[in-house]
């Protein structure tokens, strides 16, 4: 099948060339294969991996985790000491969060952040800790089928996987909240100056990077059955990280200035432009995964396949 794949090549010169350029590029992380054999099992894994159904399967699953989630997160704002805590969050969220999500949303934060409620919490740390672990839970089978791996774990052992997964993101994000409510803070207190300005700006920029690199790198190691070969710096966990400021970054533009959910929809729009949002990112972190996946398994394969790379 591979001699008579490149025998068609032969006869479209411009892509036999840059197959064959593509077979003499080693990229850094990936053990030394060339291009070629990468980009070949990572599409030959996208196509039999169902990477659109694992997606939303797992945007699903954490879109039902969110609003819990949340609400015990908000839920303890109000019981932090930290004078004007509350206002550089409400602030921080309006900046972040798509235009039609904060006002739909705007009433329902400003109540929870704002007063303390020792029922909710309780009952919020229930719910939250339920479905959280559901939406780990279903990124686990995802990356498991990335390998076309049955999960050998009872269900006890993967509900604690999913649980370590949970406070790590948990920790992660949190850090990254109060990053983000310091760098304002400072930036604010220093627009006079261009220079520390513009440095916080950019260090804030570079930790929240950095944040985002480690919750993705660890839920990789952590979730699937397999963790042969796992590293903290991959190419998966690189392209995913970019991927996902990215198009965080370019959706939130886009639905801002060109969307018009609220107007479709009504109401029912914000749910869309989260459920989008979800989505995106839970593809991006599944091709991520699969891109280190199709590394570790060409490997096994380099062999076989390197008498057709010549």
């Amino acid at each position: 099948m591979e001699r008579k794949n490149v025998k068609r090549l032969v006869k479209h010169r411009p892509l036999y060339r840059i197959v064959k350029a593509s077979q003499r590029i080693h990229p850094p992380g990936c053990g030394g294969l060339s291009l070629y054999l990468v980009t070949k099992f990572f599409i030959r894994g996208i196509i039999d991996g169902t990477l659109n159904m694992r997606a939303s399967a797992l945007s699903f699953s954490f879109f039902l985790a969110l609003f819990p989630s949340i609400i015990f997160l908000f839920t303890l704002i109000p019981y932090i000491p930290i004078e004007n805590f509350q206002d550089y969050l409400f602030n921080l969220l309006q900046k972040v969060m798509p235009e039609a999500a904060f006002a739909a949303t705007e009433g329902t934060i400003a109540d929870i952040i704002g007063n303390q409620r020792g029922g909710l919490l309780s009952i919020g740390f229930v719910t939250a800790l339920y479905f959280s672990t559901n939406g780990f839970n279903a990124m686990i089978n995802a990356f498991n089928e990335s390998y076309h791996d049955i999960e050998t774990r009872n269900a006890l052992k993967q509900r604690i996987a999913s649980f370590y997964m949970l406070i790590l993101t948990v920790l992660l994000i949190s850090a990254s909240i109060v990053l983000l409510i310091f760098g304002e803070f400072g930036m604010n207190k220093f627009e006079d100056n261009k220079v520390l300005f513009y440095l916080l700006s950019f260090l804030k920029w570079l930790v929240l990077g950095a944040l985002c690199y480690s919750i993705i790198s660890f839920n990789y190691y952590l979730g699937p059955k397999r963790k042969k070969g796992w590293h903290f710096f991959s190419p998966g966990c690189t392209l995913a990280s970019i991927l996902i400021i990215l198009a965080t970054i370019i959706f939130t533009y886009y639905v801002n200035n060109f969307g018009n959910y609220n107007k479709l929809y009504g109401s029912i729009g914000t749910l869309i432009v989260i459920l989008m949002l979800i989505y995106i990112n839970s593809l991006i972190l599944l091709l991520g995964f699969d891109l280190n996946a199709s590394i570790q398994i060409a490997q096994k394969h380099r062999a076989s396949f390197s008498r057709y790379a010549k």
